[in-house]
């Protein structure tokens, strides 16, 4: 599988495949197969451009958007407390733009994620294509919630959720974690995280936990030092669980 690079120069990124040619204001870049990281490329007006080795962050940055798509902060939350790691099999849905899917398999898992938008999905697909993962995540087209019955017991490692129907699918949880496994829910809403909550504990869920979604940047000048006041702070909130 091709790796796409990151050709930078100031303020401009450009997302790229080797072999590929990509056309800019400073003109046009012909990007060898065998770039590597580190190199300097020039348009053929003689401006140069660093390549760059892509990291997980930079999908947020570059994937083609249908949506809002997670923050790395929360991603880094739900990787950070379910351990998601090389081996692990994931359930995901509401795939939107791809960011959460797309992290999980950098960090060595094998994704299947549902997206109710045909559009929506067929961007997914592309996104996964360029973060590098798309043998390692498979973008289904559906609604999970009339798939349940069809997916094998005790055949997922974690579960993450980012749909409006999420407590619906929370029922079905226990039956589709291994013993031990995690659910992760994220919602920008507190009366849907209730929701999440009620219905993690109806299905014996242990360890149920919520954690607020929030932080600050901070502001160094001359003036001083401060949090700064221009960035939203607070995404959401994350219901976590585990099957024991």
């Amino acid at each position: 599988m091709t790796v796409p690079v990151l050709l930078v120069r100031g303020d401009r990124e450009y997302l790229v495949e080797p072999g590929e040619e990509k056309g800019t204001d400073l003109g046009v870049l012909e990007v060898p197969e065998a770039v590597e990281p580190g190199e300097t490329l020039e348009t053929h007006l003689g401006d140069e451009f660093r390549v760059r080795r892509l990291r997980g962050p930079d999908l947020f940055h570059h994937f083609e958007r249908t949506g809002a798509p997670m923050v790395p902060r929360d991603v880094g939350l739900v990787i950070g407390e379910t351990g998601v790691a090389q081996g692990d099999r994931v359930l995901d849905a509401g795939t939107g733009t791809g960011v959460l899917a797309a992290l999980l398999a950098r960090a060595g898992a094998s994704v299947v994620t549902y997206e109710r938008d045909p559009e929506f999905a067929d961007v997914a697909r592309k996104n996964m294509r360029l973060g590098g993962v798309a043998e390692d995540v498979d973008v289904r087209t559906g609604d999970l919630t009339e798939e349940l019955d069809r997916l094998e017991p005790s055949s997922f490692d974690v579960v993450t959720l980012d749909t409006g129907d999420a407590p619906d699918v929370v029922e079905a949880v226990p039956e589709l974690l291994v013993e031990g496994g995690f659910l992760a829910v994220y919602s920008p809403f507190v009366e849907s995280t209730r929701e999440v909550v009620e219905a993690a504990r109806a299905a014996e869920l242990s360890d149920v936990r919520t954690r607020e979604t929030i932080q600050r940047e901070m502001q160094f000048d001359d003036r001083g030092s401060r949090p700064s006041t221009a960035p939203v702070g607070h995404t959401g909130y994350l219901v976590l669980a585990r099957n024991e």
